[in-house]
């Protein structure tokens, strides 16, 4: 059937496709009966008693002509072949004709080039057009991606509503609360005259109950937007004092429970010698994951996490060579599987107990050789 198409041979309509006033037409002659079979439009347009069934040009508008002609091979062939800068008017085109299977087509493409610079412009396509699977997934990925989607020139766009609604999701992925407060004082700074007036809302949706105390002292200090508006500066200085009187946030803030996997980590140990080890255990099917080794094998360690990195923090390193306690402090990150080292604590601490307070790690005693320490020190 195609290649009766392409010989121009037993066609009985023509689409006359014109995209605009006073651009000539493009003609596409095609065959109602394959037309229809691939498109309910065109059915109902040709069996339906409509006028065009009777026509045999049939006037096509606001579809470009090369869209249209993708379509029309699609009827015929059943592929279809999409590309970064056809996809959007193509799925436009299939989504006016409702041919699903274009739809779908276009859909997965446009799935597999989501990016942090491109998630808001595809979801707010995927909505305009009511593809809402699309929809769904661009948001998903622009939740799981925030702190690389909020780093782009699309966030930038955002209107006051759209930001709003985007930080006040509780699925919202971000390892700190202060990358959101971050990418809203960005967004302002973008366009401050027009955009000051909203920072009290902004930040009303943002967590700022889990933020640090020494981050909200800072901010209020330095931050110039804060400066100038003495609404939000009260809000942040009333929230400051709650935290330094450790009072629980109100039911209004709940802490963010962002859709990713919650592992629980084994860091070092010890089986006839100090081992480097670091694997995570997945509650979910009950299975352990291998994941980069600490720099130096170590037992009787502390652990903790901050800001969504793990901190390996003292403990001895028995080996046949000998017995070395440690000061060190190594960080973990779960989106790199690397390891890097922070500054050392004062004095080397085996067997050790580490908090956290208000973002700060703190080191409480251990021992070093024969010397059990009574101190502090974060």
């Amino acid at each position: 059937m195609n290649q009766l198409r392409l010989d121009r041979h037993l066609c009985d309509v023509t689409l006359r496709v014109r995209y605009r006033p006073h651009v000539p037409a493009t003609d596409l002659p095609a065959h109602k009966i394959v037309l229809a079979s691939a498109s309910p439009v065109f059915k109902a347009m040709f069996t339906a008693g409509l006028k065009e069934g009777g026509m045999e040009v049939v006037p096509i508008e606001g579809v470009h002509p090369r869209v249209m002609e993708r379509l029309v091979e699609f009827a015929y062939t059943a592929t279809v072949a999409v590309g970064e800068r056809c996809v959007l008017p193509v799925m436009n085109g299939a989504v006016m004709y409702q041919m699903d299977r274009v739809v779908r087509a276009c859909s997965h493409f446009l799935l597999q080039q989501l990016h942090p610079s491109n998630a808001i412009g595809i979801a707010a396509f995927a909505d305009q057009i009511g593809c809402l699977d699309l929809h769904h997934k661009a948001r998903e990925y622009i939740y799981m991606n925030f702190g690389e989607v909020s780093k782009q020139e699309e966030f930038l766009h955002l209107t006051p509503c759209q930001l709003v609604s985007l930080i006040s999701r509780d699925d919202l992925n971000v390892r700190c609360e202060s990358e959101v407060f971050h990418a809203c004082i960005s967004w302002v700074k973008h366009d401050c005259p027009r955009r000051r007036p909203f920072v009290t809302a902004l930040l009303r949706a943002v967590r700022c109950h889990s933020l640090t105390p020494l981050f909200l002292q800072t901010q209020l200090q330095k931050c110039e937007i804060l400066r100038s508006d003495t609404p939000s500066k009260d809000y942040l200085a009333q929230i400051f004092r709650d935290l330094t009187l450790h009072k629980p946030p109100p039911p209004s803030h709940p802490s963010r429970t962002p859709k990713i996997a919650q592992f629980l980590y084994a860091a070092g140990g010890y089986f006839r010698q100090s081992l480097s080890f670091l694997e995570a255990f997945d509650p979910r099917d009950g299975s352990w994951i291998r994941l980069a080794d600490l720099q130096l094998p170590r037992s009787g360690l502390g652990g903790c996490v901050v800001g969504g990195l793990f901190y390996a923090v003292g403990g001895r390193n028995n080996s046949p060579e000998g017995n070395t306690d440690s000061a060190a402090i190594d960080c973990y990150n779960p989106m790199t599987d690397r390891w890097s080292p922070c500054a050392p604590m004062s004095v080397p601490r085996n067997r050790i107990g580490v908090g956290v307070i208000d973002g700060m790690i703190y080191a409480v005693g251990g021992s070093h050789g024969c010397m059990h320490h009574s101190s502090v020190e974060r």
